[in-house]
């Protein structure tokens, strides 16, 4: 392992490097390390930002490492691997979950989504976690149940639901 640890390798058909932009424009602490493309010497003879045909980009969001990848349209993203955002307060929730979604993405349940990329998020509140893991089961089962019905995580509902009688 080299000693900068691990970093997550995302395999695209064609658009690493126009995912790795918008990434890095989405998150706080992100940013562009260095982008390689094959020089017109051919695949054997890449070079650091050169014209030519795209081969990878490495860039770090939110102080993780990422590597992008053009391998061509053999694999696709799945749920089997998502990124977790825990999120401070539900308004930081709702605008990670309005911009991934927004320009192509899907919702799906629980506080799970893709983005336009296919690539699968987990938008999470820290109170929602509170409170399914509250002490009375009988709440955290209210919430649990609440929380099975939502697409996005909502925190007042997840309240309500946990505070019914």
């Amino acid at each position: 392992m080299d000693s900068n640890g691990f970093t997550t390798c995302l395999w695209f058909d064609n658009q690493a490097e126009e995912a790795a932009n918008y990434y890095v424009s989405v998150f706080p602490d992100s940013r562009i390390e260095r982008v390689d493309r094959f020089s017109e010497n051919g695949p054997e003879k890449i070079v650091p930002d050169e014209s030519g045909s795209f081969a990878e980009v490495r860039f770090t969001v939110n102080g993780q490492r990422f590597s992008a990848l053009d391998g061509g349209p053999l694999f696709h993203f799945d749920e089997a691997i998502s990124f977790q955002i825990m999120c401070d307060s539900q308004e930081e929730a709702d605008h990670y979950w309005n911009t991934l979604i927004g320009d192509g993405g899907q919702e799906s349940q629980c506080g799970w989504l893709k983005d336009k990329y296919g690539l699968s998020w987990q938008v999470i509140p820290k109170e929602a976690l509170e409170i399914l893991r509250d002490p009375d089961r009988e709440k955290a089962a209210r919430a649990m149940a609440a929380m099975l019905t939502m697409r996005r995580l909502d925190v007042a509902g997840l309240r309500a639901a946990r505070d019914a009688a």
